[in-house]
This record gives C-alpha cells, sequence and structure tokens, in this order.
C-alpha cells in the first residue's frame, strides 16, 4: 500500500511561531525540525513535507496574489500529495478559504485551513 503524503504550506501566523528563550519575542518555527521532534506528528501515519513562505507573512497581508501563490503551490505539487494543510494566520483566514474554495474548485483532494491563536509548540496552545 502506497504511503499517504500530505504537504504543509505555512503562510505564516502565530501557529508556526515559536518564543525566542532570551528574548521572548515570537520568531518562525523550523517546521521541518518540528515534525520530526514533536510526538503528535509521530501519530500521524503519513509522510508529511513542508513548503513554507520565505518570509512569512502576517496574515492582514495576505491578498489576491498571494492566494494565487498558494494555489499554484498546490497545482505544481497536486499529483504529489494526497491532501494539502494551509497554516495561516486567524486574522484573514475566513477572506482566504472563501477565495480559495472558488479558485480550487472540483479538486478530489482535501485542502485544510487552520491556525491558532496561541504557537503549536505552547503546553495550552489551540493548535494540535
Amino acid at each position: 500500500m502506497a504511503t499517504t503524503r500530505i504537504l504543509i504550506i505555512y503562510t505564516g501566523g502565530t501557529i508556526g511561531m515559536g518564543k525566542d528563550p532570551v528574548t521572548g519575542t515570537l520568531e518562525p518555527l523550523d517546521f521541518n525540525h518540528l515534525v520530526s521532534s514533536m510526538p503528535e506528528f509521530q501519530l500521524i501515519q503519513a509522510e508529511i513535507d513542508v513548503r513554507k513562505f520565505d518570509p512569512p507573512i502576517d496574515s492582514s497581508d495576505m491578498d489576491p496574489m498571494r492566494w494565487a501563490e498558494i494555489v499554484g503551490i498546490i497545482a505544481n505539487n497536486y499529483d504529489d500529495y494526497d491532501g494539502f494543510v494551509i497554516l495561516h494566520g486567524t486574522d484573514t483566514m475566513a477572506y482566504t478559504s472563501s477565495a480559495l474554495s472558488f479558485m480550487l474548485e472540483n479538486l478530489t483532494k482535501p485542502v485544510v485551513l487552520t491556525g491558532s491563536q496561541l504557537p503549536i509548540g505552547e503546553l495550552r496552545t489551540d493548535g494540535k
């Protein structure tokens, strides 16, 4: 049986941030390290790859050009993956999900948008 493959697309947002131990400020996480070290990811029976916006953006800066970028990433990787998870800031996630629902019509694979109010590595996060 073939291995299920999932592509995580990190656009930005609190879900993908971690606290700097010295300054306490939030900065982007290394998702490849996170996927390999976080116990919850080990429970997923799928191969997970990560693509990220470089640099990650604040969701208040999300616009139609960025929506097209997300669509392009999915289109270019559609044949290689069984599903897509978009990590997004919560401020404008509703707008992005609405736009993508029209831009990605008639797909046969799932596309999930999610985000959180707290970084995924925090003990009491809503991102797990």
